[in-house]
């Protein structure tokens, strides 16, 4: 856990008096997360848990708030990043029009560019693991439909306030298919067969919706987050 007075040497924070530095009430699997609030204004602080390209998520999260989806990051170093706090609430379940808001944010997100390796998550398993062998050949047959992805979008990173939807840890985000985001949220939120219509027209309006790519990575979306739980339970991570 870090300190207050190594929290105090922080740039953020030099010059600003601390008035509240707490953990937050929910946890997650990568961070340690902390809320900081000073006289100016209020932070979140995460400390790092788990071993991932860090960099990548700060430059990602730099873009995406350039365009509103996401908070202000402030500061970056080998333990912790900082970024502004952003007011607002999860939510578990999705009216219709807030199902359309989340189409809408997602095609803004897929439209940033960013040169990156394309990342079709094969990777991520071993060549015998059957179930996702079956849906990466199915895939393989399909169009790429490659873009800016968040890739961790359940509920507790999703932020709702009176006014916009906002995203929260990019630590995942890379330039994969967009699909899996589509289907993150399809999940996540347990949508029905009417909800999961409303978000996918939203999402590509007249556009044809590939159903292929939708089962396909229904399975390796699942098969991903098993196989994450395990080596987080092991320590490999």
């Amino acid at each position: 856990m870090i300190k207050i007075e190594k929290l105090k040497t922080l740039p953020p924070f030099k010059n600003q008096t601390i008035k509240t530095f707490k953990p937050m009430p929910q946890q997650g699997h990568a961070n340690t997360i902390y809320i900081i609030k000073t006289e100016q204004q209020s932070y979140i602080l995460r400390e790092f848990k788990i071993k991932i390209d860090r960099k990548v998520e700060f430059r990602v999260q730099k873009k995406v708030y350039r365009q509103k989806i996401a908070s202000k990051p402030i500061l970056l170093t080998k333990e912790l990043m900082v970024s502004s706090f952003l007011e607002g609430k999860h939510k578990s379940k999705l009216t219709q029009q807030e199902l359309k808001k989340i189409a809408q944010l997602l095609k803004k997100l897929h439209k940033i560019k960013i040169r990156q390796k394309q990342n079709n998550f094969k990777n991520n398993f071993k060549f015998n693991h059957t179930k996702a062998k079956q849906a990466f050949m199915i895939l393989d047959k399909e169009k790429k439909e490659y873009a800016l992805g968040h890739n961790d979008l359940h509920p507790q990173n999703i932020i709702f306030n009176k006014k916009t939807i906002k995203l929260i840890d990019w630590e995942y985000a890379r330039y994969s298919d967009i699909y899996f985001d589509l289907v993150s949220i399809i999940i996540e939120y347990k949508l029905n067969k009417k909800d999961t219509k409303t978000f996918l027209q939203s999402y590509f309006g007249k556009k044809s919706i590939n159903h292929k790519k939708i089962n396909a990575y229904t399975i390796i979306y699942k098969e991903l987050w098993k196989l994450w739980f395990k080596k987080l339970a092991k320590g490999e991570l």
